[in-house]
């Protein structure tokens, strides 16, 4: 009865979904319980372990994803994770734990194995991008809340964080962060693909480190534009008069950001392949393979406008689309491999970042059918859940998708894709501190039917909303604001690019 009681109270915090689709309906309720599933403590504050049965303790890049892909739904969850993946912010240079002053944990282990020194995870720090999605999530928690109070507490950390990124993570002084592993039972590659063979190049060569990889350069861009905002929110003065120094501080930062997207097109562009290169190994030559990572760099927006139409299309060709999703490592790599972990499979996290970046470049309609497939995948495993990942054997090739035998499932940032997903075709972009919400060119499904939003957060306020479909395709859906109990200004962008302004 306590358990039936606590999953009523974590659903009534959450924003409410009712579409015209049951089974839709079904996979977010799903998607929510697995998620109020994963909750674990350390202490007196809660966390999210990774995923059952093989990572049931805290990772940072894990933990910091899934609170992004939930902001919509509740963003007290952000909150805890930043203040917990403080708490154990690096400290010291400790080469046996690959700890670094500043930097953010990659995992956390407390079992024999921890306790007598034998694995270094006490907590373990081989994590090249938990760092700058720290800073990112800090940003949009209060793109969402407004919550200032709560961004002042961490400031040292945030502080620290940018210094890592800076100093530690930039290791030649380039402009990007790269990794190379110091521990002798740390992990040999640091992104999110941490297998041994989850970076090579197209050949199948394994590349020499330090690597700098493509999509944590994006995240270094986002985090940079993102810790100016709140340094441009920490400095606004009572009287409106802004500080100085956190005005300079806040240039300082667009300005890196700026020369970084600048160098990063240059550098990372594979003009032959009309792509991008999966990272830069360390004599600075582009490892050549084709993968999903560029797919976050839209997600983050360091990706070239001009060049944004080209990664689509290969993201969405048969080569790394197989019907199901976007695969790890496109059918043209020697070392493809659709049963393989990082190596062809599909994994709901990585689609939900890639469908994000989507629509951040305008691609609704591209966004709207990688949606489709995780959603449609969904309808295939036990209980409507997404695994962790699954192979990407092509859908022509069978009718239902295939699972990966060993995949974690509930996993943490899998149960958050398909709701993340959700938000993000909406078009619900919070700014201002959560003073505004902008409605960007919602385009839902046909198979969704009217969307119905009730209980979201932005600011000081509760929204309803109602989505109906747009009558021709491709159309911005219909968008109407039922209820707004604070001052949040809710603006609806109009097809011909004009605003309406939501009561």
């Amino acid at each position: 009865e306590r358990a039936k009681h606590s999953y009523q109270e974590w659903r009534a915090a959450a924003t409410q979904i009712d579409s015209a689709n049951e089974l839709f309906d079904a996979t977010i309720a799903r998607s929510l319980d697995d998620l109020r599933l994963l909750v674990n403590r350390l202490g007196d504050q809660w966390y999210f372990a990774a995923g059952i049965p093989w990572f049931a303790t805290l990772f940072g890049r894990d933990s910091l994803i899934t609170g992004l892909q939930t902001l919509a739904w509740n963003p007290d969850l952000a909150a805890g994770i930043l203040r917990l993946l403080a708490r154990y912010q690096g400290t010291k240079d400790d080469e046996w734990r690959d700890e670094e002053p500043g930097k953010i944990l990659h995992e956390l282990r407390t079992g024999e194995l921890a306790r007598t020194n034998r694995v270094p995870h006490t907590p373990y720090y081989g994590s090249i991008d938990s760092t700058p999605l720290f800073l990112m999530l800090a940003a949009a928690y209060y793109d969402w809340t407004g919550d200032l109070a709560t961004i002042r507490d961490l400031a040292p950390h945030l502080d620290a964080a940018l210094r890592w990124c800076v100093e530690y993570g930039d290791r030649d002084g380039d402009g990007y962060i790269e990794y190379a592993r110091r521990s002798s039972k740390g992990l040999a590659n640091q992104g999110w693909k941490d297998s041994g063979e989850g970076i090579m190049f197209k050949d199948g060569q394994l590349p020499e480190p330090p690597l700098a990889l493509v999509e944590v350069q994006g995240y270094l861009y986002a985090a940079y534009l993102g810790t100016a905002r709140l340094l441009r929110a920490l400095g606004a003065a009572a009287d409106g008069r802004p500080d100085g120094d956190y005005v300079a501080r806040a240039e300082a930062l667009e300005g890196r950001a700026a020369a970084l997207k600048t160098r990063f097109n240059a550098d990372f562009w594979m003009p032959e392949a009309d792509f991008y290169a999966l990272g830069l190994d360390g004599m600075k030559r582009q490892i050549d393979a084709t993968t999903s990572n560029p797919g976050q760099g839209l997600w983050a927006g360091i990706i070239a406008d001009e060049r944004a139409p080209a990664v689509v299309a290969r993201l969405l060709s048969d080569d790394l689309f197989s019907g199901w999703g976007i695969r790890t490592l496109g059918r043209e790599n020697d070392a493809y491999n659709p049963l393989g972990y990082h190596l062809g499979t599909i994994w709901p996290h990585d689609n939900s970042l890639i469908a994000a970046g989507l629509c951040r470049y305008g691609f609704a309609a591209e966004a709207n059918r990688v949606f489709t497939a995780l959603y449609e995948a969904a309808l295939q495993f036990p209980y409507y859940r997404l695994p962790e990942l699954f192979c990407g054997i092509a859908r022509t090739a069978y009718g239902v998708s295939i699972g990966y035998p060993v995949a974690c499932s509930p996993q943490a940032w899998a149960a958050a894709s398909l709701p993340f997903m959700l938000a993000e075709v909406l078009g619900l972009r919070p700014r201002d501190g959560g003073r505004v919400l902008e409605v960007a060119r919602p385009v839902v499904p046909e198979w969704l039917g009217e969307v119905q939003v009730r209980g979201l957060r932005v600011g000081d306020a509760h929204l309803d909303l109602t989505f109906t479909p747009a009558a021709l395709p491709d159309e911005p859906a219909e968008v109407q604001v039922t209820r707004n109990t604070g001052t949040v200004e809710v603006r609806i962008a109009e097809p011909a690019g004009r605003e309406s302004v939501g009561a």
